[in-house]
């Protein structure tokens, strides 16, 4: 044999460096690899090719694919392979790894990685049963050298990995494996720690090799830490403990020692198992823990992170041992300490502090109530938005470069970190509210009194003005978001005779007479106006100045009549103020402008006077203007008065919404026409018909406005006094009646018009009426088709620039808008106007015949049950039949694979789309009350919404969306079980693979099986067709539901495993595992297979006798 293994090996050599030159062609590389794997299906002497390359003589290469071949061989072939045959290999491997490998500092890692699987995957197949002495021959092997304890290290690691993380054994196979593992953990951690002392001590000699050595064998007791008993990690007084926390000093050892101690601190159990672990707050362990902490380099970077993990998991065993606090003080003052230059260490802790500072018992103690003020200092450092790893700005930026790969993922990061923090700031809030607004009034004054520094990055829209960089910027952002999280609480959390009124009034004036050019830092200015609006209801003769402040910021420019477009910056501003007063109408101390008369005036006639000129506001905030007049009109709690004050309001808007010039509503050629996108256009000059757009949509959001915020007062009996009940149902529950509802109702006939002609503008003879320059403004619009697609958005320098838009882009815009403002009204429409809106007669044809493709969740929502049949029913219906032709018609289109990008984009985004609109369906299906339990339906009188409700159901099984899948549920029409099972069995044919998928849809398909398959013999049909099925598993299982009194009880966790078993046939592979070769291991016979006992009668005579003889008179020895 050995002429043809020494050819062959040849032939091997030359096709493996074949394959790995850099220069091989891909065919010639195509057929080396083909040849290699033939040679380890077919060739019946792989064991001795596979020992020949992998001699050391050979390259790494050459060798690596030796070891190949011989794990290949076992995975493979060692079920069929003699006993003398699998000793000899046993013996070879053996042999590899006491004499086949080069010193530990010279031998390749990925030499190492395959010996190692080589030995555990015949462990895996024979211990303990056939190779007891294993655990003996890789100690004895220890004492071989470095390189080989290095191997003993990683084949015990990727034994508990295969056994306990992984299980990629069979059942039996693991158990065994495991319980001998769990039999011999004792002399296994001694052996691991005896081997970590060993090695340390040596390498403290200054020996590299047993670093390689101790870096192994803590990884190797990572793999173990997780699992076993808590017993063996406290053993002779904490052992393990205590040289963990001394390797936390050695350079090289003390991030595997740092991650071995997280590990041990976040296991689980009983608390008495887990107190050992509190032997860490020792002063002496926490000593050597803080000490770690020293300037950063790469690798201790990595370290601290874990060091942080380290120290939040202790935090975390703290509130389980909190009678441990006094001995913890070191920790709290480490995490604070703990401040190093990079906001991802700092993020680290803030779970830690807010769960603190949450707890019922732990905050009220006086060392965390003195850690609370210094975390508020700590806080106004961290807050501050310094650290983009594009930037040299701050000394974090360096860390930044480690963590993040571009600024949009550390704006993300920032963000998420930012709202971490003023969770942990509200918690303490609700402890020392007055401390907390005692530092945010002194960090309002202090930049409140200092001058604004643009620094090296000003604005580009003029000069002297901060950019979103600017130190000035991001100081004032961060105070405005501690300010607006502490005053929050001081309200909550304060009595009102102890509010420090005096203090907030005067905060309140220094921001009132604070002035800025600046848009960035005005913005933050109104934030703060807002958040100590509170203190105005204990001093309302500073209302007028708020309300003056504010209308002064709504028409804010920084260039006065500049026909530039407004930066976004300058748009957040004025929408800011718009909000505001918003903001300030909604809440409870809105009633003062009632009380106040002359404030109402100055809020009627500012809006007033600002809407006589049609060119100084957006149309979003007028409709901002228009809301808070509707919701200060609530207020007066007088019917009457607030029906002739929304009558006012409208006067223009009704009067223009119902002229003769709408009548270009009604067809979609004059819509068009009027809106000018049958007109070309070039850039650069003025679009004449943008006077109509403008027009039309400031129409449609008054009415949006006034339909959303128009109510009646909550309190039933204000209401009655107002004059807003109109009656009672038979129930006695009252019907409200809107003072806003004649003036809606009489513009909604034109407002359904408009929608219908929306809607028929998709119609193709409508689409080529469409001019070049606007043959794209259906297409969704660049922000929404990036949020559509997940794109993040640049973060940076966005708001300097004046936002320019193309004639295309605000035609699309209008078009998104409207169409969106259209049905928010109808959504809100149901829930404002109550029965008036319900009642309406022929409403569900009128909706049909024009919003018939979209519908608002709120419509469905708040519609009362006694409307579903003649409103619901209808609508949903054509709905659901919709949805069904769109997903049909999506999976229609084939993939072209020569397309072009942007039409890949675009099928991608219609694919997304679809995906959402399904979502968004069945959500509200699954919100509604219209599918309530117990409710039947008649196909034939109502098909519309049960036939309806079912459509989507099944192609959402062909979705690759797991939330979609798992929604779908409820009560099902008879002749639609079969059909649904089936599309159920179908969605774990395409999903099954998908462990959440799987899980959703076989409960459901558990659920339908069972309750429905005693009236429905026609499910059995359907589950003989499951390929592999077993027949007579089948028939138990419906006999136990046909005859649940005869059949034997079974457990709930049983029952689903035994049904699981009968659907595996219909559960699909993914493309990755459909032709993977499958590994057999065969179980051994069990070494811990409990004995049954003999069932005998407990009166039947044995040798002992019997149990009426042990009670005889005659024995006299009882």
């Amino acid at each position: 044999m050995g002429e043809p293994v020494s050819e062959m090996c040849d032939h091997l050599i030359k096709a493996v460096n074949v394959m790995m030159d850099a220069e091989s062609s891909q065919i010639y590389r195509l057929e080396a690899l083909k040849f290699c794997e033939e040679f380890k299906e077919k060739c019946p002497f792989c064991v001795p090719c596979g020992l020949q390359l992998a001699d050391k003589a050979q390259t790494a290469v050459v060798r690596h694919f030796g070891l190949q071949i011989l794990e290949h061989v076992i995975k493979f072939r060692w079920n069929n392979m003699p006993q003398q045959e699998k000793v000899q290999l046993k013996n070879c491997a053996m042999g590899l790894l006491s004499s086949g490998t080069y010193p530990i500092l010279e031998e390749e890692s990925h030499i190492k990685d395959v010996l190692a699987r080589i030995i555990v995957e015949m462990i895996k197949r024979e211990w303990p049963q056939h190779w007891p002495d294993m655990l003996k021959e890789m100690e004895a092997l220890t004492s071989v050298g470095e390189a080989q304890t290095e191997l003993v290290m990683m084949i015990l690691l990727r034994l508990a990995e295969d056994v306990i993380t992984f299980q990629t054994l069979p059942a039996q196979r693991r158990r065994d494996i495991q319980q001998t593992l769990t039999q011999n953990m004792e002399s296994i951690f001694s052996f691991l720690l005896t081997i970590l002392q060993l090695h340390v001590d040596e390498y403290r000699k200054l020996a590299k090799a047993h670093c390689r050595v101790g870096v192994a064998a803590l990884s190797t007791l990572a793999g173990y830490i997780d699992w076993v008993a808590l017993a063996h990690l406290t053993n002779d007084n904490c052992r393990l403990l205590e040289m963990l926390c001394l390797l936390l000093s050695e350079t090289e050892l003390q991030l595997e020692a740092a991650e071995c101690l997280l590990i041990a601190i976040s296991r689980k159990g009983k608390l008495d198992d887990r107190k050992p672990l509190m032997v860490l707050f020792d002063d002496v362990a926490m000593h050597y823990i803080l000490s770690a902490a020293q300037p950063v380099v790469e690798r201790h970077y990595i370290f601290l992170k874990r060091l942080c993990q380290v120290l939040c998991s202790l935090g975390s065993q703290l509130w389980f041992f909190f009678n441990f606090l006094i001995c913890s003080d070191n920790l709290f003052y480490s995490e604070l300490k703990y401040a190093f230059p990079h906001q991802f260490l700092r993020s680290s802790t803030q779970i830690t502090w807010g769960t603190l500072f949450r707890h019922e018992i732990l905050s009220k103690d006086p060392v965390i109530i003195q850690m609370m003020i210094k975390y508020f200092r700590a806080t106004m450092t961290n807050l501050v938005k310094t650290g983009f790893p594009s930037r040299n700005d701050s000394p974090s930026c360096e860390y930044s470069r480690h963590d993040f790969d571009s600024d949009e993922d550390f704006n993300s990061f920032f963000n998420s970190f930012r709202a971490q923090q003023g969770e942990a700031v509200r918690n303490a809030c609700r402890v020392v509210p007055l401390e907390g607004f005692q530092i945010a009034a002194e960090w309002l004054q202090y930049q409140i009194s200092t001058p604004i520094d643009i620094g090296t990055t000003g604005s580009k829209m003029a000069e002297g003005l901060c950019s979103i960089l600017s130190p000035s910027a991001v100081q004032w952002d961060a105070m405005t978001f501690f300010t607006e999280s502490v005053v929050g609480q001081l309200f909550k959390n304060v009595e009102v005779e102890k509010l420090p009124v005096d203090q907030g009034i005067e905060l309140l004036q220094a921001v009132l007479n604070y002035n800025t050019q600046d848009p960035l830092i005005l913005s933050c200015v109104l934030t703060n106006l807002s958040s100590l609006f509170p203190f105005v209801t204990h001093r309302p003769h500073f209302l007028p100045q708020v309300l003056y402040k504010l209308f002064a910021s709504i028409t804010f420019e920084v260039v006065e009549e500049s026909k530039a477009p407004r930066t976004r910056a300058v748009k957040n501003v004025r929408r800011h103020a718009c909000s505001s007063i918003i903001k300030i109408h909604v809440s409870p101390s809105s009633r003062l402008l009632i009380q106040h008369c002359p404030c109402f005036d100055i809020l009627y006639n500012q809006v007033k006077k600002l809407f006589s000129n049609e060119a100084l506001l957006t149309q979003m905030e007028k409709c901002a203007l228009i809301e808070a007049l509707v919701l200060i009109s609530n207020q007066f709690k007088d019917y009457t008065k607030q029906k002739a004050f929304l009558e006012e309001l409208m006067a223009t808007v009704a009067a223009r919404w119902t002229s003769d010039e709408m009548r270009v509503l009604l067809e979609p050629a004059l819509f068009l026409a009027f809106l000018g996108a049958d007109q070309l256009m070039a850039e650069g000059t003025d679009h004449t018909t943008g006077i109509n757009r403008s027009r039309l949509s400031f129409c449609v959001y008054t009415i949006l406005g006034v339909v959303k915020r128009a109510r009646w007062p909550a309190d039933l009996e204000e209401a009655k006094a107002g004059g807003f009940v109109a009656g009672y149902t038979p129930s006695g529950a009252p019907i409200y009646r809107n003072p806003c509802t004649p003036q809606v109702l009489a513009l909604l006939p034109n407002l359904l018009a408009l929608i219908r002609t929306h809607n028929n503008l998709f119609l193709p003879e409508n689409m080529c009426r469409l001019s070049e320059t606007f043959s794209r403004a259906y297409e969704v619009i660049e922000v929404e088709r990036k949020v559509v697609l997940g794109l993040t958005q640049p973060v940076l320098d966005i708001y300097d620039s004046p936002v320019y838009k193309t004639h295309l882009e605000r035609m699309q815009g209008f078009f998104c808008t409207l169409y969106d403002n259209c049905y928010h009204i109808l959504g809100n429409a149901g829930l404002s106007l109550h029965q008036d809106f319900y009642t309406i007669e022929g409403l569900a044809e009128q909706i049909v015949g024009s919003a018939l493709i979209s519908l608002d969740n709120q419509l469905v929502l708040s519609c009362p049950q006694e409307y579903y049949d003649s409103l619901l029913c209808p609508l949903l219906g054509p709905l659901f039949a919709y949805m069904l032709q769109v997903r049909a018609h999506t999976s229609l289109l084939a993939p072209d694979e020569a397309c072009e990008e942007n039409q890949v984009t675009q099928e991608m985004l219609e694919e997304q789309l679809v995906r959402l609109v399904t979502r968004e369906v069945l959500d509200l299906l699954s919100k509604s009350r219209l599918w309530d339990k117990g409710r039947e339906w008649d196909v034939g009188s109502c098909y519309p919404a049960a036939t309806g409700r079912l459509l989507p159901c099944r192609e959402i099984f062909s979705l690759s969306d797991s939330y979609s899948v798992q929604v779908v549920g409820g009560n099902l029409l008879p002749e639609a079980v079969t059909w649904f099972y089936a599309s159920v069995l179908k969605g774990l044919q395409m999903h099954g693979q998908h462990e959440v998928c799987n899980s959703a849809l076989t409960q459901l398909a558990l659920i339908i099986y069972d309750n429905l398959r005693p009236r429905y013999m026609e499910l059995r049909s359907v589950m003989t067709q499951i390929p592999s099925i077993n027949l007579e598993a089948l028939d138990q299982y419906d006999q136990r539901l046909l005859e649940p009194s005869s059949a034997q009880k079974v457990g709930e966790k049983k029952r689903k495993d035994q049904f699981k078993k009968l659907i595996a046939g219909t559960v699909g592979k993914d493309l990755g595992q459909q032709f993977k070769k499958e590994v057999h291991i065969r179980n051994l016979p069990s070494l811990f297979k409990k004995p049954k006992l003999e069932k005998r009668d407990i009166v039947e005579p044995s040798e002992t006798g019997s149990l009426a003889a042990l009670f005889s008179p005659t024995q006299d020895n009882i």
